[in-house]
């Protein structure tokens, strides 16, 4: 069984992703929420074949100014990013469907 990567505590600012070159995935969520873990095989499965991009995993929650600047509500949001601009979202996603429509706008 392979291993979750856990949300990072620790987090970039809104600048300093709005200036990221490129594509970005930023994936909101927490580690104790049993909708994240559930969802991690499909974001997995959707994220397999780009492997060059960015995928950060934010721990989000009350106080965390990062998923407030997204104005993110509900656990996992995956917000998809081209040159710091947001292209796409996906919100608990529940198939990795879900996630590769989104690609599809980048």
């Amino acid at each position: 069984m392979a291993t979750v990567t856990p949300y990072s505590s620790t987090s970039p600012t809104r600048a300093e992703l709005d200036a990221l070159p490129g594509v970005t995935v930023v994936e909101f969520g927490a580690n104790w929420c049993g909708i994240c873990q559930g969802a991690q095989a499909s974001i997995a499965k959707a994220l397999a074949p780009h492997t060059a991009v960015r995928h950060l995993k934010i721990e989000d929650g009350p106080g965390r100014p990062l998923g407030r600047s997204f104005k993110v509500k509900l656990w996992p949001t995956l917000v998809l990013m081209r040159d710091g601009a947001e292209v796409a979202r996906v919100v608990r996603p529940t198939r990795a469907e879900d996630i590769e429509d989104a690609f599809a706008s980048l």
